[in-house]
């Protein structure tokens, strides 16, 4: 039996209605909930994508903050003679490369979304949110399993007998790796959006991301800079949190909540502009990739 064409419009239901933006800031931020089970999918494609087909696969994730911590020790410890607030410098730095490795992974994975993406967003409609989104929770994953070396690291300096303070501060962990999160997240997806007309911005953030570690006190405390240089360097977003990172579990530092106030400011700024500017691109981008 044929059915009339009101009765098969009846029988239709839409789960998905796809319209215009009406204003910058239409963010649809909603949608990342009903899409929860595609950003589960793009966060498993993203953990196991990095290292698939290598040999040591996942030990990357402890082996590349390891020998990077070693290298900062014998060149910025040992060589360099570089202040550490009195802390073991081992320690010193795998604190600062662990929390400092999330911020720039969150930052250049979501810089080359467009473009590393193109493909899959020229074929199916979905959020495009759910992209950088997933990269940042992925990055969550690598970020806890050097959370880990580090505590160990960090158990065995105060079985020592090490200069350690654990504080209060330690509470604030997670706080402190939600705002490099959204800061990471933020700055990356502004820059993703350019990056769909000013292709020149990919080469830029590649090396552009190693020279802010060292505008960063990664490899040095402030306390160790001049109240000038120490001016300067508080504004940059970045600084505080890692200062923070730091006083949590050595309880030497600049850290301030002034300082953190205003990280807390320029990070909530940085990811309104950057949503704004993705979603406007988001709708013309596959015209400039």
């Amino acid at each position: 039996m044929n059915k009339t064409s009101q009765e098969i419009e009846t029988d239709e239901q839409w789960t998905e209605i796809i319209g215009p933006q009406k204003s910058w800031f239409d963010l649809r931020l909603r949608e990342l909930w009903r899409y929860r089970d595609l950003v589960s999918l793009f966060v498993r494609r993203d953990f196991v994508a990095v290292y698939k087909q290598t040999i040591l696969g996942p030990l990357w994730h402890i082996i590349q903050p390891l020998m990077t911590t070693v290298v900062f020790t014998i060149i910025f410890g040992r060589i360099a003679g570089i202040s550490t607030d009195g802390q073991p410098q081992f320690l010193f730095y795998m604190c600062g490369v662990t929390i400092w490795n999330y911020f720039s992974g969150c930052l250049s994975k979501t810089a080359n979304v467009f473009t590393s993406n193109a493909s899959i967003f020229g074929k199916v409609y979905f959020p495009r949110l759910t992209v950088p989104v997933a990269t940042v929770i992925s990055g969550l994953i690598s970020f806890g399993i050097q959370m880990v070396l580090f505590l160990l690291f960090y158990a065995y300096y105060l079985a020592q007998g090490a200069a350690l303070k654990p504080n209060v501060w330690i509470l604030a962990i997670p706080f402190f790796v939600i705002i490099m999160a959204i800061l990471g997240l933020g700055l990356g997806i502004l820059i993703s959006s350019m990056t769909t007309k000013y292709k020149d911005l990919t080469q830029l953030v590649t090396f552009g991301v190693q020279l802010f570690m060292y505008a960063s006190p990664v490899i040095y405390p402030m306390s160790a800079l001049s109240p000038e240089a120490q001016f300067y360097l508080s504004f940059n977003p970045v600084a505080p949190i890692i200062e923070g990172f730091r006083y949590a579990f050595f309880g030497t530092g600049a850290f301030t909540i002034e300082m953190l106030a205003y990280s807390l400011i320029v990070t909530a700024v940085m990811f309104l502009v950057g949503l704004a500017f993705f979603h406007r691109v988001e709708k013309t981008f596959m015209d400039t990739v």
